[in-house]
């Protein structure tokens, strides 16, 4: 160094040389970020004679070792970032953008930023696929794409993936601006100008024949400027046997070297749901290291655990990840996935893509994962992650960076001006504000509040379609506490006139319209939605802006879905006759649906979560979340049948039973049981209590019509006192071929007792 470091300039005081060029391409997109964020055009020029005069010099320096790299040095007053290509000086200019902040009329960096800057993983990608399903890019047009892969590399990123496709033969919504294939020919030439490697996720078709894949496939590489990378999955989608399956890899692998011979050949690990014995197949397959593949990819519906797999795949393939970061649930890592219990309230409401900030949850996800892959792609249907990205992207740049840290940067990059300490607390509050039920959560009013002084205080931020994602998130959050805090005062006021024996008192109570507040916050979304759209294309409902599904972001399609049984208690009384005199005995049968005497056990996997259970569950389970689902609108459940366990066994430990009587155990399961199977056990403290078809037992009709949910029914099974062991039971569920699917359990005394 020569002289102190200068940390801060006028907006007028700041100018960018090149040298070549390359480094003038990328000056001009310095210069345009420098420009969005001062109003200041100017600063830019080619003459670099006197070097002095710049605040940075872009300098292109093909003795690095690799385009990732990056150097920034200071010297007279002027900070140098050199690189190998045009990749690294980007990385080196957002950096800068990411480390200062622009406010009245000053620039400050808040970090030294000079050294040596190298990623610890090699693969930094993230998805995004023009076709119908995602909820948000098919609403783009070219010029968001490459703000997309400027956004992206601002944090390292250094892989877009986009899927392949068959010209003739996809659906085009109607905000589709381009054909697929046409897209993906543009997509990878602009990706190319900024030296973005590009990977291609394409499936096999199963309708097509083998001569009809490579054929397409031969063509439509050799149309694209850049291919990288290919990703064939083994499953999800597609229904190939696992030697076929890589027969089929090594063949497509000959094609594409054809037109992209740096490409590499990079198949998942990813098992069809109907062949049980694929992942062992695959790993056959595999045995004797075809040359061809240069990795293996571990993503949802892994054949294997992340353990697993590296264990069993030959150590001359590395692996690569494909983090699924953008569902919520129904998903591989789904809301607070360790334990797998987002509030059923929450669930219902968000659903499967809301907008969700998760960043602790994925820094734990990468310290899980990271020291098993050199890297990965993640899975990503929208803008709703867009939090996700960056910080996915951090760790994998440094896989111990600090999170609030990654936080303001985000904050400083894409919300500059404004208050980076506020956006950053905010973004962690709402990830909080999915804890536990949303009554109990504080969070989610201080989150709220944040939002809406951020938004008053920042009038720029009201056009910030990042801002005004973790806006409607805020207000979504407000809306289902305040819904569920009304509704609870409904139901106990309709449950005391019950207990009164006055159940038609008790219909008009549950009938009471929401307040203005409710009402208010509930028509903003509408407008935001419209706002949103218009701002960066998200398709927030299916009617209005085209989103595919109900389960693809569009939470204007879920928000209004149940909170609590105030809807079920009202569907249940309007059914009955009041002038019957049973009406009273059966409205209070409702009410005391969940109730169990002291010695007895009700349990809900939606109430009560799994961690209740005094032993963890084997294996990788599935929740498969019943709430949000449109069918609970006509026929709405209780929210105790919520969430739905689907695994190939249950365990559960349970005290405080009567040690002198026998008791019946009633499970209440999802869906029609398979006779063909005769592997279904249960055992209580490993005495058996059934074995043989699923499910079995004994049906109760009448309790099922009136207690439970279409497509759900009970079956009770005898358990003996004397398999009872001082009050205590051990139970275990298991069935090893179709595995089982349910939502609650009694546990009650025989009535003779």
């Amino acid at each position: 160094m020569t002289d102190k470091q200068k940390f801060t300039w006028k907006y007028d005081d700041f100018s960018i040389g090149f040298s070549d060029k390359s480094s003038a391409f990328t000056a001009s997109l310095f210069k345009d970020e420098i420009a969005l964020r001062t109003g200041n055009a100017q600063g830019f020029t080619d003459d670099c004679a006197d070097i002095q005069k710049h605040t940075f010099m872009l300098e292109i320096c093909p003795d690095f070792d690799n385009k990732d790299t990056f150097e920034i040095c200071y010297d007279d007053g002027t900070y140098t970032i050199r690189a190998r290509s045009v990749r690294g000086l980007i990385y080196g200019y957002s950096l800068f953008l990411r480390k200062a902040t622009f406010k009245n009329g000053v620039i400050e960096l808040t970090a030294d930023i000079c050294g040596y800057h190298s990623p610890r993983k090699a693969l930094r990608g993230h998805q995004a696929g023009y076709r119908t399903t995602p909820n948000t890019y098919d609403a783009w047009d070219y010029d968001q794409y490459f703000r997309f892969y400027l956004d992206i590399m601002a944090f390292g990123a250094n892989i877009c993936e986009h899927n392949g496709t068959k010209p003739g033969n996809n659906f085009r919504n109607a905000i589709m601006k381009y054909e697929q294939y046409e897209f993906l020919q543009e997509a990878t030439r602009l990706a190319d100008t900024v030296d973005l490697d590009v990977s291609l996720w394409h499936a096999n078709n199963d309708d097509e024949t083998e001569t009809e894949a490579l054929a397409l496939r031969e063509w439509l590489y050799s149309t694209l400027k850049r291919l990288d990378y290919l990703f064939i999955p083994g499953g999800d989608p597609g229904e190939m046997p696992a030697d076929k399956f890589i027969e089929r890899c090594l063949k497509i692998h000959k094609v594409l070297m054809k037109s992209h011979p740096e490409a590499r050949l990079q198949p998942s690990a990813q098992a069809p749901h109907s062949m049980p014995e694929w992942g062992r197949v695959f790993m056959d397959s595999i045995k004797d290291t075809p040359k061809e593949i240069d990795a293996i990819i571990m993503g949802p519906n892994h054949a294997f655990p992340i353990h697993e797999l590296r264990a069993k795949t030959p150590s001359g393939y590395p692996l690569r990840f494909y983090p699924d970061i953008t569902h919520n649930l129904r998903c591989e890592y789904p809301v607070n996935f360790l334990h797998d219990d987002w509030h059923f309230a929450l669930a219902s409401t968000l659903s499967r893509e809301s907008v969700n900030p998760r960043p602790a949850e994925l820094r734990k996800l990468h310290r899980i994962f990271s020291p098993y892959t050199i890297g990965g792609v993640s899975y990503s249907e929208g803008v709703h992650d867009d939090v996700n990205k960056a910080v996915w992207s951090a760790l994998e740049w440094n896989p111990e960076a600090d999170l609030r840290e990654i936080l303001l940067d985000y904050a400083r990059l894409y919300m500059y001006g404004t208050d980076e300490e506020k956006i950053a607390d905010t973004i962690f509050l709402l990830e909080k504000n999915w804890q536990g039920d949303p009554v109990e959560n504080p969070c989610i009013d201080f989150a709220y509040a944040n939002l809406c002084q951020l938004k008053k205080e920042h009038p720029s931020l009201a056009t910030n379609w990042r801002f005004m994602l973790l806006y409607f998130r805020g207000c979504c959050d407000k809306l289902v506490k305040m819904r569920r805090l009304f509704e609870n005062r409904l139901v106990k006021k309709a449950e005391y006139l019950i207990e009164k024996s006055c159940p038609a008192d008790a219909i008009e109570v549950l009938r009471t319209p929401y307040d203005n507040e409710i009402k208010s916050l509930r028509l903003e979304l509408d407008s935001l939605a419209e706002q949103l759209f218009t701002l960066i294309g998200i398709q927030l409902d299916v009617e209005h802006y085209c989103a595919d599904s109900w389960e693809r972001g569009a939470t204007l399609e879920t928000i209004d879905n149940n909170v609590t049984d105030c809807a079920f208690l009202l569907h249940k009384l309007q059914q009955m006759d009041m002038s019957n005199s049973n009406s009273v005995e059966l409205a209070k049968s409702l009410i005391s649906r969940n109730r169990v005497n002291d010695d007895e056990v009700y349990y809900s996997v939606a109430l009560h979560g799994l961690d209740t259970l005094g032993v963890s569950q084997v294996g990788e389970f599935y929740m498969d979340i019943q709430g949000d689902r449109p069918y609970t609108r006509e026929a709405p459940l209780p929210m105790s049948m919520t969430n739905v366990f689907d695994h190939f066994t249950f365990d559960a430990k349970f005290g405080g039973l009567n040690a002198d009587c026998d008791y019946t155990l009633t499970i209440i399961y999802k869906g029609k049981p398979n006779n063909d199977t005769d592997q279904h056990k249960i055992t209580i403290n490993d005495n058996v209590i059934y074995c043989g078809p699923q499910y079995g037992g004994t049906v109760d009709p009448d309790f099922d019509e009136k207690m439970l949910a279409p497509g759900f029914q009970s079956a009770s099974y005898l358990i003996r006192k004397e398999f009872l062991i001082n009050g205590t039971a051990i139970l275990r569920i298991s069935e090893p071929t179709e595995g089982f699917k349910f939502c609650e359990l009694y546990i009650k005394k025989n009535k003779s007792e």
